[in-house]
């Protein structure tokens, strides 16, 4: 698994369109979808050996019947294993309830 302070836009951003499993404790496990990943032009924190990252978001679309607060989850995606991601609903549309994970 690579730990979350190295995994970059680069990682996520051929998962857009994939699904992913979030563990919602006592909720259950639901299914997500990256919808969005987008890279900034704003330098992040260091990466992998002193590499500079930049920061990115993820933008992930769960269903409307299972709304989450705003929290740190288990997300695994066989690209990327588990990772905690601290998830921030950012709002409900036709598609489901949005939630954004930030990195910098």
């Amino acid at each position: 698994m690579t730990r979350i302070e190295w995994l970059t836009h680069e990682h996520f951003a051929p998962l857009v369109g994939q699904d992913v499993e979030v563990d919602a404790g006592a909720a259950g496990t639901l299914t997500m979808r990256l919808a969005e990943a987008t890279a900034s032009e704003v330098p992040g924190g260091p990466g992998p050996d002193g590499q500079q990252r930049v920061q990115f978001s993820l933008v992930f679309l769960g269903p409307h019947d299972a709304p989450l607060p705003q929290a740190t989850y288990v997300v695994t995606h066989q690209a990327v294993g588990e990772q905690e991601i601290f998830l921030v609903p950012i709002g409900r549309d036709a598609d489901g309830v949005r939630y954004e994970a930030a990195f910098a």
